[in-house]
Order: C-alpha cells, then structure tokens, then sequence
C-alpha cells in the first residue's frame, strides 16, 4: 500500500480553522494549535448564547412592557 501524505489535506484543515479566527488577538489568530482551541471555545459560547439571547430579549420585553402598563396603573402580571 502506498504511504499517505497529507500536506494538502493538513494545510487546507489549518488555512480553514485559521480563517475562522481572523480578527482574534495575537497568537489566537496566527498559531494553529492556539487558534483551534480558540474556535472551539467561540463556538460553545455561541451555542450557549444563541440559547441565553431568547432567554435575555424576553426579559427585556417584559420589563418594557411592566413599565408601560405600569403607566396605566397595572402590573405586568394583571396586565397578562
């Protein structure tokens, strides 16, 4: 079996992950190792926070909308 080389494979994984830190301070954006950990860690924030922005926005409204029925001398809860 002949061997396998797999510099344009590697190189193609490394210029991807790379690209996805660009705009990463220091080494987060030129070293792979470093940079690959840094996309992964972004990543999990954004799935958390894609979860936690529903969460954050619907608090937001209800405090809105308590202050403006509170104009009307209701409360959110008696409003709803």
């Amino acid at each position: 079996m002949p061997r396998v080389k797999r510099g344009v494979t590697a190189k193609a994984r490394h210029k991807k992950v790379l690209k996805q830190a660009k705009g990463y301070y220091g080494a987060r954006s030129r070293i792979y190792r470093v940079a690959k950990q840094a996309v992964i860690k972004a990543g999990q924030y954004a799935y958390r926070d894609r979860r936690q922005r529903k969460r954050q926005f619907r608090s937001l409204w209800i405090v809105r909308i308590n202050a403006a029925a509170r104009e009307f001398g209701l409360s959110y809860s008696r409003f709803i």
